[in-house]
């Protein structure tokens, strides 16, 4: 059966060292069986964010930078979809947390952006980050699948605008520290994951930079808000089974969206 991965890993300060590792856990995981992977937030670079006003420029990128099409061809050898996270630079020369989606044959299907930007100890994303405008669906070789970076899945509205979308799946990329409440956030993954009727993917960091320690503890999460994986706090490549025609049957019988009155449904941008 088709399984879906969170790629957890620690980050280099060389682009070209973390595209190597993002080669070799992909590798792995189409070996698993894997129809969908995520990796963490900002994966070609150290969390720059920990520190105020840093010199990030290096890292940021644009569609024409090498690693877009490394990525591609990454998604294309193993025939997988890729959600990826990158410090992403647009034509304006705007700079955004971001998720290129690469479908199983390469295709880039878009870029996600996130939206609500954490500005607090540890987390200055203000200073390097601009808002998106809404939560994009992708339709993949996997499922249609939707992305909510990090941040973003602390505001429910965020997973319910693409469920409202039809997304099957969910993706988020994360930066979790180790001194954060990792056993809360797996809880929110299933309660996200079982109030949208979707399977929800927590892809998280791991590793030890300039001396503060990432979490770890990735997240797959059924549509009945059931844990199905959970990562500990080292590299790993971790899967769950998934099945599309279960989700559509548990979303059937759960009547949510039916239900919903339309004053409460947050914003939501056009279906892709």
């Amino acid at each position: 059966m088709a399984r879906l991965a969170a790629l957890q890993h620690a980050m280099s300060p060389e682009i070209g060292d973390n595209l190597e590792t993002a080669r070799r856990l992909l590798g792995a995981a189409a070996r698993a069986g894997a129809k969908l992977a995520v990796f963490p937030e900002v994966q070609l670079s150290p969390f720059f964010p920990v520190r105020r006003h840093e010199d990030a420029g290096h890292y940021a990128m644009t569609t024409g930078h090498p690693a877009f099409a490394a990525l591609a061809d990454m998604a294309k050898a193993n025939g997988i979809v890729i959600v990826a996270n990158i410090y992403f630079e647009d034509e304006a020369g705007t700079r955004f947390d971001a998720s290129p989606v690469f479908d199983a044959d390469g295709r880039l299907l878009g870029i996600s952006k996130m939206v609500h930007i954490a500005q607090f100890e540890h987390f200055w994303e203000k200073d390097y980050y601009a808002s998106g405008s809404g939560f994009d669906v992708y339709d993949t070789a996997a499922g249609r699948v939707g992305i909510v970076i990090c941040y973003d899945r602390h505001f429910p509205e965020s997973y319910r605008a693409c469920a409202l979308q039809g997304a099957e799946i969910i993706a988020t990329p994360t930066c979790n520290l180790a001194g954060e409440p990792l056993d809360l956030f797996a809880w929110e993954m299933r309660v996200l994951a079982r109030q949208n009727s979707v399977y929800s993917i927590l892809a998280n960091r791991c590793g030890t930079e300039n001396g503060i320690r990432y979490g770890g503890h990735s997240v797959i999460a059924g549509p009945d808000g059931m844990l199905l994986a959970e990562a500990g706090g080292d590299e790993a490549v971790l899967t769950a089974e998934f099945d599309l025609k279960q989700r559509a049957a548990i979303a059937a019988a759960s009547g949510w969206k039916a239900e919903l009155k339309p004053w409460l449904k947050p914003g939501i941008r056009q279906t892709r």
